[in-house]
């Protein structure tokens, strides 16, 4: 009889336990997961891949991409032991550390420790809710056991590396070692490792351009874990706790700002640029207009001839000088382009027969109807040879060959070429060869471009991979 009893007991013990695991199944699979992508920030990067521009995303956050296999292996590591160290072994919540937790708070009346996992604390940057609550915590274990039975680890350590906060308006690994170090996380030093662990915990009150001396005690205790934990050996933990905290934040890269506006707006995110000329020439344009004024502006535009490849675009000296207009991108903008289309008027004037470099042509006072040029100096120089006009930059040389080859032709190879030019009026006249028609700068690179190929119209690239501008 009594044995019949335990085994009635025992057969009701199982199927109240099966009936309870069922319910609990069902329980975690019905979690309405919070959304697991985010808005991140717009990227531009050049032709080598290295970053020109970023963005804020809309809410002022920088929130850089990344994957897990670009960031150090070694910070993954120390995270991990840090703050999970039984990360690959439990499904979201691991019980040992909880019931730690509750003990601590219960026998010292204060919380010592979370008991959080990395999936849990995943789960509440998802839903950017608070850890004070029992419900909150609640909501969180729930959200932490679905994200466990539909996503990798690897999966949900995205997730983290991707929303953790890290003090001010940065979320992520990546954009906390873009203003901290001035890199991206794939090489990181054991001291810069463990500032990134600690951070998260506290962001603000642990922020090193402001909180040095709290970022740095962080810092040491997390140095002092792994070192016990043998993730650091004695040398590498002293080296980390010696490194200095970082001071103050390494601005986001800001090259190329008016052609990484343009790729932004048309889905662009790698660009012909190369990244080192770029700040360069930047540099160089925000030199010459040292002094100069407040109302004149420069813009820069280099391309490989052979490929029609921008490699810089300098499209202003300063982006945000309101007074010269900064935002506007110079290289696109219609402006007169002065002499620099007579080299295409003496080019089309050879392919027509009517002259060789060494034609002697008269550059003495010249009435064109009621249209009397003059030369730059006011000087006329008599009877030269083209080649020599052309070296001096004559007019009156200059509007002859225009007046044989004919305003309209002209203007119709300038279109042959690529370009757009635009002429006051719409009817193309003689002064056209001395700059009486608006063109952009990148009209004009790539006229030069094409007379630097043989001729040949040569379209100018600035999408990388891509075949025309």
């Amino acid at each position: 009889m009594i044995r019949r009893h335990a085994l009635l007991t025992l057969a009701l013990l199982l199927f109240i336990t099966g009936a309870a695991r069922d319910a609990f199944d069902d329980w975690v699979d019905a979690t309405v997961l919070p959304p697991l992508t985010a808005e991140t920030s717009a990227e531009v990067l050049d032709r080598n891949g290295t970053l020109l521009r970023a963005y804020t995303v809309a809410d002022g956050r920088w929130r850089l991409k990344t994957t897990l296999d670009a960031v150090d292996p070694d910070y993954i590591k120390m995270l991990i032991a840090y703050e999970d160290k039984r990360f690959y072994r439990h499904a979201g919540v691991d019980p040992v550390a909880m019931l730690r937790a509750i003990y601590q708070a219960l026998t010292q009346g204060k919380i010592v420790s979370g008991g959080s996992t990395l999936t849990m604390q995943t789960a509440r940057l998802l839903e950017d809710g608070t850890t004070g609550k029992w419900a909150g915590k609640l909501r969180q274990i729930r959200v932490a056991l679905a994200l466990e039975r539909r996503l990798s680890k690897d999966e949900i350590l995205t997730l983290y590396l991707n929303r953790a906060p890290f003090g001010g308006n940065l979320e992520g690994v990546r954009a906390a070692t873009r203003a901290y170090f001035g890199k991206d996380p794939r090489r990181l030093t054991p001291a810069q490792a463990a500032l990134l662990v600690a951070l998260p915990q506290a962001p603000e009150a642990r922020r090193p351009d402001r909180n040095r001396e709290a970022a740095r005690a962080a810092r040491a205790r997390v140095v002092d874990r792994m070192l016990l934990a043998g993730v650091l050996d004695k040398d590498l933990a002293q080296t980390a706790l010696s490194e200095p905290v970082p001071a103050q934040k390494h601005p986001f890269p800001a090259l190329a700002p008016h052609m990484a506006d343009r790729a932004v707006a048309e889905n662009v995110h790698q660009l012909t640029l190369d990244a080192t000329l770029q700040r360069k020439l930047e540099t160089l344009a925000k030199t010459a207009l040292q002094g100069k004024g407040d109302d004149l502006s420069i813009a820069i535009l280099v391309a490989d001839h052979t490929t029609g490849e921008i490699l810089a675009s300098v499209g202003s000296a300063a982006y945000r000088a309101d007074n010269r207009l900064g935002f506007v991108d110079m290289t696109r903008a219609l402006r007169s382009p002065g002499s620099t289309l007579k080299p295409l008027v003496y080019g089309m004037a050879f392919d027509q027969g009517l002259a060789h470099p060494e034609t002697l042509i008269d550059d003495v006072p010249t009435a064109f109807g009621s249209y009397v040029p003059q030369n730059f100096d006011g000087k006329f120089r008599g009877t030269i040879r083209i080649r020599r006009a052309l070296q001096l930059s004559l007019n009156i040389p200059a509007i002859k060959l225009t007046e044989a080859i004919g305003p309209a032709n002209l203007m119709s190879n300038l279109r042959r070429a690529g370009m757009n030019p635009v002429v006051p009026g719409g009817k193309p006249g003689l002064a056209i060869a001395l700059g009486g028609l608006g063109v952009t700068l990148t009209d004009m690179v790539q006229l030069y471009a094409g007379l630097a190929s043989g001729g040949k119209p040569r379209h100018l690239i600035w999408k990388s991979g891509s075949n025309a501008g």
